[in-house]
């Protein structure tokens, strides 16, 4: 059995210049970044002791246990988020490395942020309410990572910042989840040579994934993605509910009947964000309909939680076999039948 490491008597955060809650991206690229400044060969022989501590530094926070007991003897208490599965090769203390040279990416990035920024000025109705239900983007990485920067990376990500709030209206410039993941997107092609520079796989990867998740997620698909007509058919059946009817519906609306949001077998909502926010968004806009209802409270509520369900349903109807959609919807058979009904008695808000 190899020795027990013995427990570095500083602040190894505070050595890489990173918070304690630093993402595993985040100790990447302020390792590199540091190693630019102090290596030998950049710092002469005086950096040695510094990039050599450097070293030792990411050693123990890119080091999922290592990081975990780190932070349990020093008693940190805020858990990383995104602690990193990936660990650079090498023992526990290293030689200090040699800095990678920079590699000059041949897209032409300032084409490529113009193009996305005309598209965000175009960016409809149906794209905004996508926006505000997908996935929180991490925009604090940026912040993060941002003494790294240049003097000029850092004020293109702010002039980038201001241009996304200018082309948004300004109603969704206030909605957290949609600013954000278009600032995310845009950061990403901001900061793309700088995070190719600094990061390798999977690292690289993860970032370009979490910047854009919520963009690519809702940009450029139907309100309710492919089962839109299924959801709009089912919305207008809901607003020919009588009374009865909506009590019927909130009959099945109980807790127990209904039991957790199911999934088809071969996804989740963490591996499909789009179909996700498709749900959420088809959810949100059914449910609406029984708000506008003359009834109870309590009754208001399971009918609002069976039609949320039923939506839900609709929008994964395309990834269930028969036999488990007819299990599931089993309780709404008879609204789902597309027959016509009376005069309209709830009305949409």
């Amino acid at each position: 059995m190899p020795p027990r490491l013995l427990l570095p008597a500083d602040d190894l955060y505070a050595r890489l210049e990173v918070p304690v809650d630093a993402s595993a991206e985040a100790i990447e690229i302020a390792w590199r970044a540091l190693l630019r400044r102090h290596h030998p060969d950049v710092a002469g022989d005086k950096g040695l002791a510094t990039a050599t501590a450097i070293n030792v530094a990411h050693d123990w926070l890119s080091d999922p246990e290592l990081r975990a007991r780190y932070d349990r003897e020093r008693g940190i208490r805020t858990r990383a988020s995104g602690a990193g599965t990936w660990r650079d090769g090498g023992g526990p203390v290293r030689a200090a490395a040699r800095p990678r040279p920079v590699v000059r990416r041949p897209a032409d990035r300032r084409a490529a942020l113009a193009s996305f920024m005309d598209r965000v000025s175009g960016l409809n109705a149906d794209e905004l309410d996508r926006l505000d239900c997908a996935a929180a983007t991490p925009i604090a990485f940026v912040a993060s990572i941002e003494r790294f920067l240049s003097e000029d990376q850092r004020a293109a990500v702010a002039a980038a910042e201001a241009d996304v709030k200018t082309r948004l209206p300004a109603a969704s410039w206030r909605r957290p989840h949609v600013r954000d993941a278009v600032v995310g997107a845009a950061l990403e092609i901001v900061l793309g040579e700088f995070l190719d520079e600094h990061l390798d796989e999977p690292f690289r990867g993860r970032v370009r994934e979490r910047l854009t998740r919520g963009w690519d997620a809702a940009v450029g698909q139907p309100r309710y993605g492919p089962a839109g007509a299924e959801v709009e058919a089912l919305i207008r059946r809901m607003e020919r509910l009588s009374p009865a009817e909506l009590r019927a519906l909130a009959a099945t609306g109980t807790t127990q009947a209904l039991g957790d949001e199911p999934w088809p077998a071969d996804t989740t909502p963490e591996d499909d964000e789009a179909l996700r926010v498709s749900s959420v968004l088809a959810q949100r806009d059914v449910a609406r309909v029984i708000e506008g209802a003359s009834l109870d409270r309590a009754t208001l509520e399971r009918g609002r939680r069976a039609a949320s369900r039923l939506a839900h349903l609709l929008v994964l109807r395309s990834s269930y076999p028969a036999s488990e959609w007819e299990r599931l919807t089993r309780p709404w058979h008879q609204l789902l039948e597309n027959r016509r009904r009376p005069a309209a008695s709830v009305r949409r808000r």
